[in-house]
């Protein structure tokens, strides 16, 4: 397995990009927007520039890993002879669901289909497919040139055979995977999603204020950072949907979204790639100054 795609050129699909070109893949880097496709460059660029600086490769190493990267804007042309493809879409249903149409026309027998998804079920997003056991989960951490786990999430028709290869190239990439099987939020989002929530419900309710609520968390459970920091950088959007597909999947309120939550992504308070989360933005992309709407 030496040439994969990677569909989306956004955080996620830029940095498994990054990861695959750095461990001596051929990629095919895909999106619409050619915009997009040369900011997500960019940021690999960048961060590259930070590993040469820190000494842990060299600067023929990142020359050869951006070598490895080839950028497209059409999946048919894009996905052409290829081993894998990794899709880093947008977390929407309907929109995995035509990717996965299209890739279903566009590739081989063989080609194995891989998601990123954070929560939408793979069993359904394979159904879609002429093969669906070879439509498999593969769930990278952000920032995924640092985080090390990977959760490979078995649809309902998986193949062991494809499972296998997975995890193995998973460990080529110098990550650690753990197979998890599909049902609404796998393992990492059905832990973490209802934290976050409850967080939300706990400012939500004046219990205490975000400094006070992620100070708890950081110096009581020896968290690396609080959980409405976490929400912020992982995107309030993306939170909401990822409850309202375990919500929607458990028929189980206790994964109903906060109010708070809903009311800050109809306002378009999304957190860092907003400029204003439960904390401010505007000035750093560090959480150290607090939204104002919670300044008590």
């Amino acid at each position: 397995m030496k040439n994969i795609a990677v569909i989306g050129a956004g955080t996620m699909g830029n940095g498994i990009a990054h990861v695959f070109a750095q461990n001596g893949f051929k990629i095919n880097l895909i999106d619409i927007s050619e915009t997009a496709l040369n900011k997500g460059l960019q940021t690999i660029a960048n961060n590259l520039d930070r590993m040469v600086a820190k000494e842990k490769i060299s600067k023929e190493d990142k020359e050869t890993t951006l070598n490895n990267i080839t950028t497209f804007t059409n999946i048919k042309t894009g996905v052409n002879n290829t081993d894998l493809v990794v899709e880093a879409a947008t977390e929407n249903l309907d929109l995995k669901l035509n990717i996965f149409k299209a890739l279903d026309e566009a590739c081989s027998g063989t080609t194995i289909l891989a998601t990123n998804t954070s929560s939408i079920s793979i069993t359904q997003i394979a159904a879609v497919t002429s093969n669906p056991e070879r439509v498999i989960g593969m769930h990278f951490m952000n920032p995924v040139p640092i985080m090390k786990l990977v959760e490979i999430i078995r649809g309902y028709n998986t193949s062991n055979e494809v499972t296998q290869t997975i995890m193995e190239l998973s460990k080529k990439l110098g990550k650690i995977p753990v197979e998890v099987n599909d049902y609404p939020g796998f393992v990492a989002n059905r832990i973490l999603m209802p934290m976050l929530n409850e967080s939300i419900e706990t400012l939500y309710n004046g219990v205490a204020g975000v400094t006070e609520i992620d100070t708890v968390m950081k110096l009581g459970m020896a968290h690396p950072m609080g959980p409405l920091q976490l929400a912020d950088f992982i995107g309030l959007d993306v939170c909401l949907s990822i409850l309202n597909v375990m919500y929607n999947g458990f028929k189980n309120p206790k994964y109903a979204p906060c109010p708070l939550l809903v009311n800050m992504v109809n306002a378009g308070k999304l957190g860092v790639k907003s400029g204003e989360g439960f904390y401010d933005y505007s000035e750093s992309k560090k959480a150290e100054k607090v939204a104002s709407q919670f300044i008590r």
